[in-house]
């Protein structure tokens, strides 16, 4: 059986987007549901904000979802088994993230731009409370014996806050980007977004172990190719501990700079990067017991954002962002010795319409949320008939947005958001055969501002990076200028990543002396708006290359352009640059961590 309660509305141009919130209001399946309605779409006036996924919970209940949205700002409560959902309107730019409930049945929001948690009463849908938590608040868990949310922040905070409100239990700072937070015990899983690693911390808060998932050499061809795990997209919990993460991996042998040459790797599809989902050991393994054998590469998916496992802890299902599909996977197969350097296919389910998070009921059927048009899906595995639920929200298509979350070529898994998550970026530097290597840069922060781009500077705009990367090297057609126009605008709407405040103010105001001070030299450069003076400069390596803007530099590890400081202590290590990129040979090993303070409070 297939439900559909949607009615079709036609997708305009841009220039008649100001039509369109009638025009589904018009043709809503709810004659009368202004209270059930968010605020009016923000890409009207706005470009919606890049897809982060995993923002969808079943309750215990078992049937309810509650669906955050984050192009809409707000949060979403429908009955899978029937009756009409419910919006919880957010401030606008609050950006909802992850969702968790706690034991009391109350449901929490990590706001993502806001820096808060929302705390909201499902029954009656309305909005508890609200709570600074960080700059960055990402993933969720709850912790039941202490009554307590862990929320893990990608400046490196990881805050626990009683479930009933208050203020914060306690509030550790670990390495930056943490990405999810799973409880096993007395101990949590928590993973790092860039780098797909794992840290588990104990009751005291200390880094008990660090796990880093292997390294991929397809078997698929003759000739071998390299990857190396990047991008943990979400890690979610097992039914019977551990947990399955799914995440991209990223090519470290060389990359051919040639038409189609992100496609020229020895590999599935021969694409310089691919999806895989790993499963990960329990919290209380013994280090060195992660997972030993690399999974098979996801290689037909694009923008892998979000995972759910089936209650009987066999099935997973991965939602493809990018090419809007949703793929089912055993677990038990892609753990296998045999599965191990293949590259996997697996059975998929294509949409016309755009998913961004997925979960299971109880009964272990498959609930996968859309986008746009804003949308619930309730899915049976076996026979794969659906029961569509419309959620009344105004449309956010905007064609800037999609532009950089497709693939330019529908049968490959690679969009420009595979590369700059979040339009941000995946701190991987690779190795193309005809530059050497070359750092990913973030595409965030107003970038259009740092022109030329690419760390040559030989693209003088983003439509002659356009040309080079979308159709030469990703064999895109040519999307028109209007469009690049749109992608200009979508860019310069998403903000640099915000810094956490500074433990010690006092040394970040030395710190930001040192960096104006002439004979140290920093600010010749980097100075203006955007710290950067737009120029190419020889700083120790034999070529000169572009002077990268530093805001929100705390969340681009590794620093410069091949990667050789994996900190930004690292950076005034003689080997990774030297005096011709500032002179810091007379600064005292504690001047240098104050300079180290100011860079990562910009």
């Amino acid at each position: 059986m297939h439900r559909n309660l949607s009615c079709t509305t036609t997708h305009l141009a841009l220039a008649a987007l100001s039509a369109i919130a009638a025009g589904v209001a018009a043709c809503s399946s709810h004659p009368d549901d202004s209270g059930n309605r968010l605020p009016s779409s923000p890409a009207i006036d706005a470009p919606p904000p890049p897809i982060s996924g995993g923002t969808l919970l079943i309750a215990r209940d078992g049937h309810t979802a509650v669906a955050a949205d984050p192009d809409r700002d707000g949060v979403w409560v429908v009955d899978t088994d029937g009756g009409e959902p419910r919006a919880i309107p957010l401030a606008r730019g609050d950006e909802p993230g992850r969702v968790v409930e706690d034991g009391a049945g109350r449901v929490h929001v990590a706001l993502r731009r806001a820096g808060e948690l929302a705390t909201i009463d499902v029954g009656t849908a309305k909005v508890l409370d609200r709570r600074a938590v960080c700059p960055a608040p990402r993933g969720l868990a709850y912790d039941a014996s202490l009554d307590a949310i862990h929320v893990a922040c990608a400046g490196g905070e990881l805050v626990t806050l009683p479930a009933q409100g208050g203020a914060a239990l306690r509030k550790l700072r670990l390495d930056a980007d943490l990405r999810d937070v799973i409880v096993e015990g007395d101990r949590l899983l928590v993973s790092r977004f860039r780098s797909a690693e794992t840290l588990v911390i104990g009751p005291d808060g200390e880094v008990l172990s660090r796990r880093s998932l292997p390294s991929f050499t397809t078997n698929a061809a003759a000739v071998a190719s390299d990857y190396r795990p990047s991008v943990a997209w979400r890690m979610v919990a097992l039914p019977g501990g551990g947990a399955a993460m799914v995440h991209q991996r990223a090519l470290t042998s060389p990359v051919v700079l040639a038409p189609t040459g992100y496609y020229e790797a020895a590999a599935c599809d021969g694409g310089i990067l691919h999806g895989a989902v790993s499963v990960l050991p329990p919290a209380s393994a013994a280090p060195g017991d992660g997972a030993e054998l690399p999974t098979p590469a996801l290689w037909q998916i694009a923008l892998p954002v979000d995972i759910a496992v089936a209650p009987d802890g066999k099935r997973a299902a991965v939602v493809g962002a990018g090419n809007y599909t949703i793929e089912f996977i055993d677990l038990d197969t892609i753990t296998s010795e045999d599965a191990s350097g293949t590259c996997g296919s697996y059975k998929q389910w294509q949409h016309s319409n755009q998913p961004i998070a997925v979960a299971f009921t109880a009964r272990g059927r498959a609930v996968v949320q859309f986008r746009e048009s804003a949308r619930i899906e309730v899915l049976e595995l076996d026979t794969f008939d659906r029961v569509g639920i419309d959620l009344p929200g105004d449309s956010v298509r905007d064609p800037g947005h999609a532009l950089f979350h497709k693939p330019p070529l529908s049968s490959r898994g690679i969009a420009c958001a595979s590369c700059h998550p979040e339009a941000h970026e995946d701190g991987h530097t690779w190795r193309f055969d005809k530059l050497g290597l070359r750092r990913t840069q973030t595409v965030a922060g107003g970038v259009l501002k740092t022109a030329p781009f690419h760390w040559s500077g030989d693209q003088s705009d983003l439509t002659h990076l356009m040309q080079e990367v979308f159709v030469s090297r990703m064999g895109g057609s040519w999307p028109g200028n209007w469009n690049v126009g749109l992608l200009e605008r979508f860019l310069d709407g998403v903000p640099a990543f915000p810094a956490s405040p500074p433990d010690d103010l006092a040394a970040v105001r030395r710190g930001e002396a040192l960096f104006h001070d002439p004979q140290v030299g920093c600010a010749k450069c980097h100075a203006g708006p955007m710290l950067t003076n737009n120029l190419n400069e020889d700083v120790g390596f034999g070529e000169a290359l572009q002077v990268p803007s530093l805001i929100g530099l705390s969340a681009r590890a590794p620093f410069m352009h091949d990667g050789c400081a994996k900190t930004l202590r690292d950076r005034f290590d003689p080997a990774c640059g030297g005096d011709r990129h500032g002179d810091v040979s007379a600064l005292a090993p504690a001047q240098l961590d104050d300079l180290v303070a100011y860079l990562e409070s910009l």
